[in-house]
Protein backbone atom coordinates (compact mmCIF):
# COMPACT_ATOMS: atom_id res chain seq x y z
CA UNK A 1 0.00 0.00 0.00
CA UNK A 2 1.97 3.09 -1.20
CA UNK A 3 1.79 6.41 -0.04
CA UNK A 4 -0.45 7.63 -3.14
CA UNK A 5 -3.11 5.49 -1.29
CA UNK A 6 -5.32 8.17 -2.31
CA UNK A 7 -4.93 10.97 -4.27
CA UNK A 8 -8.05 11.53 -7.17
CA UNK A 9 -9.45 8.67 -5.44
CA UNK A 10 -8.53 6.70 -2.34
CA UNK A 11 -6.36 3.33 -2.61
CA UNK A 12 -6.59 0.23 -1.24
CA UNK A 13 -9.28 -0.02 -0.04
CA UNK A 14 -12.92 -8.40 1.10
CA UNK A 15 -18.50 -20.97 9.79
CA UNK A 16 -18.62 -23.55 8.14
CA UNK A 17 -15.63 -25.85 9.86
CA UNK A 18 -13.20 -26.62 7.17
CA UNK A 19 -14.30 -30.35 5.73
CA UNK A 20 -11.60 -32.68 6.51
CA UNK A 21 -9.30 -33.62 4.00
CA UNK A 22 -8.53 -29.93 3.14
CA UNK A 23 -5.39 -30.89 4.93
CA UNK A 24 -4.34 -27.32 5.55
CA UNK A 25 -3.80 -27.98 9.58
CA UNK A 26 -6.63 -25.49 10.59
CA UNK A 27 -8.38 -25.75 13.95
CA UNK A 28 -7.76 -29.64 14.43
CA UNK A 29 -10.12 -30.48 16.86
CA UNK A 30 -10.48 -33.64 19.25
CA UNK A 31 -13.78 -36.24 19.18
CA UNK A 32 -15.17 -34.59 22.58
CA UNK A 33 -14.99 -31.00 21.26
CA UNK A 34 -16.45 -31.93 17.36
CA UNK A 35 -19.53 -33.64 18.98
CA UNK A 36 -20.34 -30.10 20.68
CA UNK A 37 -22.26 -28.04 17.93
CA UNK A 38 -22.77 -23.99 18.88
CA UNK A 39 -22.27 -20.53 17.30
CA UNK A 40 -19.16 -19.31 16.14
CA UNK A 41 -19.03 -15.37 16.49
CA UNK A 42 -20.33 -12.37 18.43
CA UNK A 43 -23.58 -11.93 19.38
CA UNK A 44 -25.53 -11.40 16.57
CA UNK A 45 -27.96 -8.77 17.99
CA UNK A 46 -24.71 -6.78 19.10
CA UNK A 47 -23.34 -7.13 15.45
CA UNK A 48 -26.89 -6.09 13.94
CA UNK A 49 -27.06 -2.92 16.35
CA UNK A 50 -23.64 -1.81 15.41
CA UNK A 51 -23.96 -2.21 11.22
CA UNK A 52 -27.13 -0.39 11.64
CA UNK A 53 -25.27 2.56 13.64
CA UNK A 54 -23.01 2.84 11.03
CA UNK A 55 -25.20 2.69 8.51
CA UNK A 56 -27.10 5.85 10.28
CA UNK A 57 -23.68 7.41 10.15
CA UNK A 58 -22.18 7.19 6.41
CA UNK A 59 -26.09 8.17 5.44
CA UNK A 60 -25.47 11.76 7.22
CA UNK A 61 -22.03 11.93 5.58
CA UNK A 62 -22.90 11.23 2.12
CA UNK A 63 -22.73 14.59 0.08
CA UNK A 64 -26.00 16.01 -1.80
CA UNK A 65 -24.04 14.41 -5.22
CA UNK A 66 -24.34 10.98 -3.37
CA UNK A 67 -20.54 10.88 -2.61
CA UNK A 68 -18.65 10.47 0.16
CA UNK A 69 -15.74 12.28 1.27
CA UNK A 70 -14.54 14.08 -2.28
CA UNK A 71 -16.79 14.32 -5.60
CA UNK A 72 -13.61 13.24 -7.62
CA UNK A 73 -12.50 10.06 -5.07
CA UNK A 74 -15.10 7.13 -6.79
CA UNK A 75 -12.71 4.76 -5.16
CA UNK A 76 -13.94 5.80 -1.32
CA UNK A 77 -17.59 6.40 -2.83
CA UNK A 78 -17.35 2.98 -4.57
CA UNK A 79 -15.90 1.38 -0.90
CA UNK A 80 -18.76 3.22 1.41
CA UNK A 81 -21.46 1.83 -1.49
CA UNK A 82 -20.41 -1.82 -1.73
CA UNK A 83 -19.92 -2.14 2.51
CA UNK A 84 -23.70 -0.65 2.75
CA UNK A 85 -24.81 -2.95 -0.27
CA UNK A 86 -23.00 -6.06 1.91
CA UNK A 87 -23.94 -4.89 5.15
CA UNK A 88 -28.09 -5.07 4.33
CA UNK A 89 -28.89 -2.16 2.22
CA UNK A 90 -31.05 -2.14 -0.56
CA UNK A 91 -30.14 -0.86 -4.20
CA UNK A 92 -33.13 1.14 -4.41
CA UNK A 93 -32.00 2.75 -0.49
CA UNK A 94 -32.38 6.39 -1.17
CA UNK A 95 -28.57 6.32 0.30
CA UNK A 96 -27.61 3.76 -2.10
CA UNK A 97 -29.35 4.82 -5.21
CA UNK A 98 -27.83 8.16 -5.25
CA UNK A 99 -24.43 6.67 -4.55
CA UNK A 100 -24.53 4.31 -7.38
CA UNK A 101 -26.45 7.60 -9.74
CA UNK A 102 -22.72 9.39 -8.86
CA UNK A 103 -20.56 6.43 -9.54
CA UNK A 104 -22.40 6.31 -12.52
CA UNK A 105 -20.92 9.43 -13.71
CA UNK A 106 -17.41 8.17 -13.71
CA UNK A 107 -18.24 5.24 -16.33
CA UNK A 108 -15.39 6.60 -19.21
CA UNK A 109 -15.97 5.27 -22.71
CA UNK A 110 -13.11 2.85 -22.91
CA UNK A 111 -15.29 0.91 -20.24
CA UNK A 112 -13.64 1.51 -17.13
CA UNK A 113 -15.48 3.27 -14.03
CA UNK A 114 -12.63 5.97 -13.06
CA UNK A 115 -12.34 9.82 -12.43
CA UNK A 116 -10.74 11.01 -15.73
CA UNK A 117 -7.54 12.73 -14.88
CA UNK A 118 -7.36 9.70 -11.77
CA UNK A 119 -3.91 7.86 -11.89
CA UNK A 120 -5.63 4.83 -10.05
CA UNK A 121 -7.84 3.70 -13.09
CA UNK A 122 -7.27 -0.10 -11.80
CA UNK A 123 -8.49 0.74 -8.08
CA UNK A 124 -11.47 2.81 -8.71
CA UNK A 125 -12.42 0.58 -11.61
CA UNK A 126 -12.54 -2.65 -9.60
CA UNK A 127 -13.96 -0.88 -6.27
CA UNK A 128 -17.02 0.45 -8.22
CA UNK A 129 -17.47 -2.84 -10.28
CA UNK A 130 -18.00 -4.36 -7.23
CA UNK A 131 -20.49 -1.64 -5.87
CA UNK A 132 -22.33 -2.53 -9.30
CA UNK A 133 -22.02 -6.33 -9.63
CA UNK A 134 -24.11 -6.16 -5.74
CA UNK A 135 -26.30 -3.84 -6.77
CA UNK A 136 -27.08 -5.83 -9.74
CA UNK A 137 -30.08 -7.93 -8.61
CA UNK A 138 -31.87 -7.15 -11.41
CA UNK A 139 -29.52 -7.17 -14.08
CA UNK A 140 -29.63 -3.09 -14.82
CA UNK A 141 -25.82 -3.13 -14.77
CA UNK A 142 -24.83 -6.16 -16.16
CA UNK A 143 -23.40 -4.47 -19.43
CA UNK A 144 -21.66 -2.01 -17.35
CA UNK A 145 -20.35 -4.51 -15.54
CA UNK A 146 -19.25 -6.41 -18.71
CA UNK A 147 -17.52 -3.17 -20.20
CA UNK A 148 -15.72 -2.91 -16.94
CA UNK A 149 -14.30 -6.05 -16.97
CA UNK A 150 -13.37 -5.91 -20.28
CA UNK A 151 -11.62 -2.53 -19.23
CA UNK A 152 -9.42 -4.21 -16.47
CA UNK A 153 -8.13 -7.13 -18.30
CA UNK A 154 -6.71 -4.85 -20.56
CA UNK A 155 -5.25 -2.53 -17.87
CA UNK A 156 -3.40 -5.44 -16.76
CA UNK A 157 0.03 -6.05 -17.21
CA UNK A 158 0.65 -8.79 -19.90
CA UNK A 159 1.95 -9.20 -23.43
CA UNK A 160 -0.17 -6.43 -24.39
CA UNK A 161 2.32 -3.71 -22.70
CA UNK A 162 5.02 -5.91 -24.16
CA UNK A 163 5.54 -8.12 -21.01
CA UNK A 164 6.77 -11.71 -21.49
CA UNK A 165 5.52 -13.93 -18.52
CA UNK A 166 9.17 -14.36 -17.09
CA UNK A 167 8.92 -10.26 -16.57
CA UNK A 168 8.29 -9.73 -12.48
CA UNK A 169 5.14 -7.51 -13.96
CA UNK A 170 3.34 -9.73 -15.94
CA UNK A 171 -0.09 -10.53 -14.47
CA UNK A 172 -0.15 -7.53 -12.19
CA UNK A 173 -2.36 -4.79 -11.64
CA UNK A 174 -1.49 -1.39 -9.87
CA UNK A 175 -1.81 2.52 -9.78
CA UNK A 176 -0.68 3.82 -12.90
CA UNK A 177 1.40 6.63 -11.27
CA UNK A 178 3.22 4.45 -9.56
CA UNK A 179 4.04 2.61 -13.20
CA UNK A 180 4.54 -0.92 -11.61
CA UNK A 181 1.91 -3.56 -10.74
CA UNK A 182 1.42 -4.42 -7.04
CA UNK A 183 -0.41 -6.99 -4.73
CA UNK A 184 -3.17 -4.59 -3.29
CA UNK A 185 -4.39 -3.39 -6.73
CA UNK A 186 -4.02 -7.32 -8.36
CA UNK A 187 -6.31 -8.58 -5.40
CA UNK A 188 -8.96 -6.22 -5.82
CA UNK A 189 -8.49 -7.23 -9.58
CA UNK A 190 -9.35 -10.47 -9.14
CA UNK A 191 -11.75 -9.66 -6.87
CA UNK A 192 -13.72 -7.67 -9.53
CA UNK A 193 -12.90 -10.05 -12.00
CA UNK A 194 -14.88 -12.79 -10.23
CA UNK A 195 -17.67 -10.71 -8.87
CA UNK A 196 -17.94 -10.02 -12.80
CA UNK A 197 -18.43 -13.82 -13.58
CA UNK A 198 -14.94 -14.60 -14.71
CA UNK A 199 -14.12 -18.13 -14.69
CA UNK A 200 -10.65 -19.38 -13.65
CA UNK A 201 -9.60 -20.79 -16.77
CA UNK A 202 -9.62 -17.35 -17.61
CA UNK A 203 -6.19 -16.14 -18.96
CA UNK A 204 -6.34 -13.00 -17.09
CA UNK A 205 -7.01 -14.69 -13.15
CA UNK A 206 -4.35 -17.29 -14.24
CA UNK A 207 -1.90 -14.63 -15.16
CA UNK A 208 -2.61 -12.76 -11.99
CA UNK A 209 -1.82 -15.78 -10.12
CA UNK A 210 1.79 -15.92 -11.82
CA UNK A 211 2.08 -12.09 -10.19
CA UNK A 212 0.59 -13.12 -6.92
CA UNK A 213 3.04 -15.86 -6.34
CA UNK A 214 5.70 -13.71 -7.14
CA UNK A 215 4.74 -11.67 -3.98
CA UNK A 216 5.69 -14.64 -1.82
CA UNK A 217 8.23 -14.95 0.51
CA UNK A 218 8.43 -18.40 -0.78
CA UNK A 219 11.30 -20.43 -2.80
CA UNK A 220 9.04 -22.51 -5.52
CA UNK A 221 9.22 -22.84 -9.14
CA UNK A 222 5.97 -20.29 -8.97
CA UNK A 223 8.42 -17.72 -7.45
CA UNK A 224 12.15 -17.00 -9.05
CA UNK A 225 12.71 -14.18 -7.85
CA UNK A 226 15.84 -12.79 -5.65
CA UNK A 227 13.63 -12.38 -2.78
CA UNK A 228 12.01 -15.51 -2.14
CA UNK A 229 14.60 -17.07 -1.06
CA UNK A 230 15.92 -14.68 1.15
CA UNK A 231 12.93 -14.60 3.64
CA UNK A 232 11.01 -17.73 2.97
CA UNK A 233 8.62 -17.93 5.96
CA UNK A 234 5.21 -17.99 3.72
CA UNK A 235 4.42 -14.31 4.04
CA UNK A 236 3.70 -11.57 1.22
CA UNK A 237 4.93 -8.53 0.58
CA UNK A 238 3.83 -5.44 -1.92
CA UNK A 239 5.67 -6.23 -5.16
CA UNK A 240 8.69 -7.49 -6.59
CA UNK A 241 8.13 -5.36 -9.21
CA UNK A 242 10.64 -2.34 -10.17
CA UNK A 243 13.45 -3.50 -7.92
CA UNK A 244 10.50 -4.44 -5.50
CA UNK A 245 9.40 -3.46 -2.82
CA UNK A 246 7.53 -4.15 1.20
CA UNK A 247 5.63 -1.54 2.82
CA UNK A 248 7.38 -3.69 6.29
CA UNK A 249 10.50 -3.17 4.86
CA UNK A 250 13.70 -4.84 3.79
CA UNK A 251 15.63 -7.42 5.57
CA UNK A 252 19.70 -7.16 6.18
CA UNK A 253 20.09 -9.41 3.43
CA UNK A 254 18.01 -7.51 0.82
CA UNK A 255 14.91 -9.49 1.25
CA UNK A 256 11.30 -7.86 1.75
CA UNK A 257 9.54 -8.36 4.48
CA UNK A 258 6.39 -10.26 5.37
CA UNK A 259 3.48 -8.28 6.55
CA UNK A 260 0.28 -9.85 7.66
CA UNK A 261 -2.16 -7.19 5.31
CA UNK A 262 -0.54 -8.54 1.96
CA UNK A 263 -0.22 -12.19 3.05
CA UNK A 264 -3.88 -12.22 3.57
CA UNK A 265 -4.21 -10.29 0.41
CA UNK A 266 -2.11 -12.89 -1.29
CA UNK A 267 -3.65 -15.80 0.11
CA UNK A 268 -7.77 -14.73 -0.64
CA UNK A 269 -6.26 -14.32 -4.29
CA UNK A 270 -5.18 -17.41 -4.95
CA UNK A 271 -8.65 -19.39 -3.02
CA UNK A 272 -10.34 -16.94 -5.79
CA UNK A 273 -8.25 -18.17 -8.21
CA UNK A 274 -9.01 -21.92 -7.38
CA UNK A 275 -5.12 -22.44 -6.11
CA UNK A 276 -6.12 -25.95 -4.28
CA UNK A 277 -5.66 -25.74 0.02
CA UNK A 278 -3.03 -28.40 -0.41
CA UNK A 279 -0.76 -26.24 -2.79
CA UNK A 280 2.54 -25.47 -0.75
CA UNK A 281 1.91 -21.99 -1.55
CA UNK A 282 -1.20 -22.40 0.53
CA UNK A 283 -0.19 -24.24 3.18
CA UNK A 284 3.01 -21.56 3.99
CA UNK A 285 0.53 -18.93 3.66
CA UNK A 286 -1.34 -20.42 6.16
CA UNK A 287 1.69 -21.56 8.75
CA UNK A 288 2.60 -17.14 8.48
CA UNK A 289 -0.80 -16.76 9.41
CA UNK A 290 -1.29 -18.97 12.47
CA UNK A 291 1.72 -18.02 13.62
CA UNK A 292 0.90 -14.02 13.36
CA UNK A 293 -2.38 -14.82 14.69
CA UNK A 294 -4.05 -11.54 16.34
CA UNK A 295 -6.29 -8.90 16.15
CA UNK A 296 -4.48 -6.07 17.47
CA UNK A 297 -2.30 -4.59 15.34
CA UNK A 298 -1.44 -5.43 11.63
CA UNK A 299 1.54 -8.05 12.14
CA UNK A 300 4.60 -5.85 10.54
CA UNK A 301 2.67 -2.80 10.17
CA UNK A 302 1.55 -2.50 13.58
CA UNK A 303 -1.19 0.18 13.80
CA UNK A 304 -0.54 1.07 10.29
CA UNK A 305 -3.39 -0.27 7.66
CA UNK A 306 -5.33 -1.83 10.65
CA UNK A 307 -9.00 -1.78 9.19
CA UNK A 308 -8.08 -2.46 5.38
CA UNK A 309 -6.33 -5.79 7.33
CA UNK A 310 -9.29 -6.42 9.17
CA UNK A 311 -11.44 -6.26 6.33
CA UNK A 312 -8.96 -8.57 4.64
CA UNK A 313 -8.74 -10.72 7.25
CA UNK A 314 -11.82 -11.59 7.57
CA UNK A 315 -12.83 -11.81 3.68
CA UNK A 316 -9.86 -14.34 3.79
CA UNK A 317 -10.41 -16.62 6.45
CA UNK A 318 -14.26 -16.65 5.63
CA UNK A 319 -13.14 -17.57 1.79
CA UNK A 320 -11.02 -20.75 3.18
CA UNK A 321 -14.20 -21.48 5.26
CA UNK A 322 -12.44 -21.78 8.27
CA UNK A 323 -14.12 -22.11 11.66
CA UNK A 324 -11.70 -22.19 14.78
CA UNK A 325 -8.01 -21.01 13.62
CA UNK A 326 -5.33 -22.94 15.65
CA UNK A 327 -2.32 -20.68 16.08
CA UNK A 328 1.08 -22.48 15.86
CA UNK A 329 1.22 -22.70 19.38
CA UNK A 330 -1.71 -25.14 19.34
CA UNK A 331 -4.34 -22.15 20.79
CA UNK A 332 -7.73 -22.32 19.34
CA UNK A 333 -9.30 -19.17 17.84
CA UNK A 334 -13.08 -18.38 17.07
CA UNK A 335 -11.91 -15.57 14.94
CA UNK A 336 -14.96 -14.20 14.37
CA UNK A 337 -16.08 -13.53 17.80
CA UNK A 338 -12.12 -12.27 18.49
CA UNK A 339 -12.61 -9.97 15.31
CA UNK A 340 -16.27 -9.34 15.49
CA UNK A 341 -15.87 -8.02 19.13
CA UNK A 342 -13.21 -5.71 19.29
CA UNK A 343 -14.30 -3.96 16.39
CA UNK A 344 -17.68 -3.96 18.06
CA UNK A 345 -15.48 -2.27 21.02
CA UNK A 346 -13.74 -0.10 18.70
CA UNK A 347 -17.02 1.51 17.25
CA UNK A 348 -17.78 5.70 18.06
CA UNK A 349 -20.45 6.72 19.81
CA UNK A 350 -21.83 8.42 16.31
CA UNK A 351 -21.22 5.33 14.34
CA UNK A 352 -18.07 5.32 13.13
CA UNK A 353 -14.66 4.14 13.44
CA UNK A 354 -11.38 5.98 12.84
CA UNK A 355 -7.99 5.08 12.72
CA UNK A 356 -5.76 6.89 15.72
CA UNK A 357 -2.41 6.46 12.63
CA UNK A 358 -3.98 7.88 9.87
CA UNK A 359 -1.92 6.84 7.12
CA UNK A 360 -3.35 5.75 4.00
CA UNK A 361 -6.38 7.53 5.02
CA UNK A 362 -7.58 5.71 7.34
CA UNK A 363 -8.04 8.87 9.62
CA UNK A 364 -10.80 9.33 7.24
CA UNK A 365 -14.35 7.35 9.26
CA UNK A 366 -16.21 7.59 6.28
CA UNK A 367 -13.43 5.35 4.72
CA UNK A 368 -12.00 3.29 8.27
CA UNK A 369 -16.65 2.85 8.85
CA UNK A 370 -16.80 1.42 5.24
CA UNK A 371 -13.59 -1.21 6.26
CA UNK A 372 -14.97 -2.02 9.58
CA UNK A 373 -18.38 -2.80 8.08
CA UNK A 374 -16.88 -5.15 5.79
CA UNK A 375 -15.37 -6.94 8.34
CA UNK A 376 -18.53 -7.21 10.17
CA UNK A 377 -20.52 -9.13 7.73
CA UNK A 378 -17.56 -11.82 7.39
CA UNK A 379 -17.84 -12.35 11.35
CA UNK A 380 -21.61 -12.73 11.84
CA UNK A 381 -22.21 -15.76 13.63
CA UNK A 382 -22.23 -19.27 12.15
CA UNK A 383 -22.98 -22.93 12.89
CA UNK A 384 -19.86 -24.51 13.58
CA UNK A 385 -18.11 -26.84 16.16
CA UNK A 386 -16.43 -25.60 18.73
Amino acid sequence: MPNSFVRSSVAVILAVVVPLGLALGLAERSSAQDKSSSKLGPDAKAVAAAKQRALDFLRTTQADDGSWTSPTAPGISGLVTYSLLRAGAKADDPTVAKALNHLAGFVQPDGGIYYEKSDHRNYETSITLLAFAAANGDGRYTKLIAKARDFLKALQWDDTEGKKESDTEFGGAGYGKSKRPDLSNTAFLIEALKAAGVSNDDPAIKNAIIFVSRCQNLETEHNTTPFASKVNDGGFYYTPAAGGNSQAGPTDNGGLRSYASMTYAGLKSMIHAGVKPDDPRVQAAFKWIRKHYTIEENPGMGQQGLYYYYQTFAKSLDTMKVGLLEDTDGGKHDWRKDLGNHILSQQKENGSWVNKEPRWYEGDPNLTTAYALLALVYCEPVSGKQ
